[in-house]
């Protein structure tokens, strides 16, 4: 059960012969887990893979210029259409009542949901850290959080830990680190409390402190786990009321009839939050319909139609900024392992690797989107590629027509 602990201290410590290395986990999870390999391996072949413009797609016949002309012309059509459409109204007219379907479900609280989900929203601005609290800490820097959240996402993969147990873990670390100095040597126990402490809100079985203890390499004591649970909720005045953002995105999710890829790479894309503090001042509700408006634009379902406005309560100009964020981690080199890794496997149907594939062959690695600024390109490609799947008798998806959308960008 043991996992390698993040190094955050210098020198580092040296570990027992029995003990892997960072450096050696990758081989001794193939050696554990035969089925990881394949996933790694594909997912270290598309972080190596980059695409040049003197590539060629495999048989693809190449299209003429008449139709590239025709093609661009259609492209200025469409972004002038789209410059001019109306966004939707999150308190608008046009939505439909989804809530009605659930009146003979106790389990959906139909009655009840709306006045639940306006209390959420309420809520989430008291639980909210400090998005610059690292300014007030003198040993720490944010690329030490982004360590430390990519091994817990280890460590809460290990136990199959419910996801309202990472985001929970990780609000109660940036809270806690808002209102207290902590030294280097104590991060990584101030993590692995503050999981223990979200494992046992959210969870029906709990691991035990010493399970957690296993996986930090018995570098602390249980009494020590047990001193800084109780240290961390006074801190925090046992204030747990902390909405979480897979409440939002499946009420989200109702709205777009629950579609499985969807909500999938809408995962990913929320928990970039736990290893990016940029992303740390969004509210969970926020980034919850960011995170489903990037991946639908990412699938080629570029429209916020008024029941995702209304029952995500925002309007697409309002999710732009946060999805850009979003974004540019993706087109960052990888520089947490274990998150990029975790969903790159089958289990959620390789996302971490669609939606790097889906933005290097937009922009380059490093570069910064202006997502604003792009959107209606974004948007007119995705209609003309679908224009062009309907009339070759495809499925209407962008994803179909891949040489189109090359020769138009210029690839």
């Amino acid at each position: 059960m043991a996992i390698d602990p993040p190094v955050l201290k210098a020198p580092p410590r040296r570990l027992s012969p029995r003990k892997p290395s960072l450096a050696t986990s990758h081989h001794s999870a193939k050696h554990e887990h035969p089925s990881v390999e394949d996933d790694d391996d594909e997912a270290l072949r598309v972080l190596k893979k980059r695409r040049t413009s003197s590539e060629a797609p495999e048989d693809r016949p190449v299209k003429n210029t008449e139709e590239l002309e025709r093609a661009q012309t259609e492209m200025e059509r469409y972004v002038s259409q789209i410059e001019g459409e109306p966004e939707a109204d999150p308190n608008g007219d046009g939505w439909a009542d989804l809530d009605r379907e659930d009146v003979d479900d106790p389990l959906m609280v139909s009655e009840y949901v709306v006045e639940i989900f306006e209390y959420l929203k309420e809520v989430e601005q008291t639980s909210l850290p400090n998005p610059n609290y690292m300014e007030n800490q003198k040993d720490l820097a944010w690329k030490m959080r982004g360590i430390l959240t990519d091994w817990l996402i280890q460590v809460h993969l290990r136990f199959r830990l419910l996801p309202e147990t990472l985001f929970l873990a990780v609000n109660i670390i940036d809270r806690f680190l808002s209102a207290r100095v902590v030294s280097l040597a104590k991060l990584q126990l101030v993590g692995i409390t503050c999981m223990f402490i979200a494992a046992k809100v959210e969870e029906i079985v709990s691991p035990s402190a010493s399970d957690f203890l296993r996986c930090a390499d018995s570098s602390y004591s249980q009494v020590e786990i047990l001193q800084a649970e109780r240290y961390i909720l006074k801190t925090l005045e046992w204030n747990m009321s902390y909405p979480n953002p897979i409440h939002f995105l499946r009420r989200i999710s109702k709205a777009d009839e629950y579609n499985v890829q969807v909500r999938t790479i809408a995962k990913y894309l929320m928990e970039i939050q736990c290893v990016e503090w940029r992303l740390i001042a969004a509210p969970p509700s926020l980034l919850a319909a960011a995170s489903i408006w990037l991946s639908r634009l990412m699938l080629g379902r570029e429209e916020w139609t008024p029941n995702l406005a209304h029952y995500s309560s925002y309007a697409e100009s309002a999710l732009i900024p946060t999805a850009n964020l979003m974004l540019n981690y993706i087109l960052k080199s990888v520089r947490h392992p274990s998150f990029y890794k975790k969903y790159a496997s089958k289990k959620f149907m390789k996302a971490s690797v669609f939606a790097r594939k889906w933005a290097m062959n937009r922009w380059q690695e490093n570069y910064q989107v202006q997502l604003e600024e792009e959107l209606p390109s974004l948007k007119a490609l995705i209609r003309v590629t679908r224009d062009r799947a309907i009339k070759d008798g495809m499925d209407p998806d962008a994803g179909n027509c891949e040489e189109l959308t090359e020769a138009l960008e210029g690839r």
